[in-house]
């Protein structure tokens, strides 16, 4: 078995797929702690596999992409100490991306975005894609229809927005975010107005966005939803083609076999 783990800033997401047919088994995520050590990723790991009904000694292969590169040595013990192999690293020699990166400063690119390119182009092949991904940020990327990494948008992200909000403002609430019970737009609480305001305000962010990438790109374009947050939006399906909450796993596991062939 494959166990993939992608790194986020928020949320460090594992998934097991079968090794030779790439099929997902089951997936987990715990917060992201770079202090994290090896022997405290197992003890969790080792009760979840248990209760989903695996044995950790049919792990035969680990790859790893982070966008918290302190998170890494912990990890690569991991799969030194309880599973026996060397981690792979995403965007490392064997598992070099093997797509171009079309951007100015192609070393920048986000591990967690090349990956979710690798997984979008597996979905549409032979068109551009547009990925938008709800994570600790909100980013908007466009993949090619050769699959070239070509650039994107960065905004903040749906939590983030709401903390900032709530730190600056000393007479506003804590809530959570959820979608509306209704589609009005003019709320009769604090807590409801502020509700619309992120929500509401993330959807026209996203209508937008999505409307202008789509303009200057002047293709049909497949859109891809994923992140932890993506099924938030799920209402609105006339935005999105695809929702993929594991997209970027998926883009590991597609990696992983496709490793040492030429780019």
């Amino acid at each position: 078995m494959l166990l993939a783990i992608d790194v986020g800033n928020t949320n460090a997401k594992f998934a097991l797929y079968d090794g030779a047919a790439g099929q997902p088994l089951a997936r987990w995520r715990i917060a992201t702690d770079d202090r994290r050590t090896a022997d405290e990723y197992m003890v969790w790991f080792d009760q979840l596999l248990r209760i989903e009904g695996h044995d950790r000694r049919a792990i035969d292969a680990v790859i790893i992409s982070t966008v918290v590169p302190r998170a890494l040595h912990n990890l690569r013990l991991l799969a030194q100490k309880y599973f026996g192999v060397e981690a792979l690293i995403a965007g490392r020699d064997p598992v070099s991306w093997g797509i171009a990166l079309r951007v100015d400063e192609p070393q920048s690119v986000g591990a967690d975005r090349a990956c979710n390119a690798i997984a979008a182009q597996a979905i549409a092949p032979g068109r551009d894609k547009l990925v938008v991904s709800f994570g600790t940020a909100t980013t908007f990327d466009h993949i090619g229809a050769e699959g070239a990494y070509m650039g994107g948008i960065i905004a903040p992200g749906v939590n983030l927005s709401l903390e900032a909000l709530v730190a600056a403002a000393a007479k506003l609430p804590r809530i959570a975010i959820e979608a509306p019970a209704s589609a009005s737009v003019i709320g009769r609480t604090t807590e409801s107005q502020m509700l619309i305001g992120v929500y509401w305000g993330y959807v026209a962010m996203i209508e937008g966005l999505i409307a202008r990438m789509k303009a200057e790109v002047g293709a049909p374009m497949t859109v891809i939803a994923t992140g932890g947050l993506a099924p938030l939006f799920e209402q609105h399906a006339h935005l999105f083609d695809h929702i993929e909450s594991d997209l970027t796993l998926n883009g590991l596991m597609h990696l992983y076999h496709q490793r040492g062939q030429d780019a």
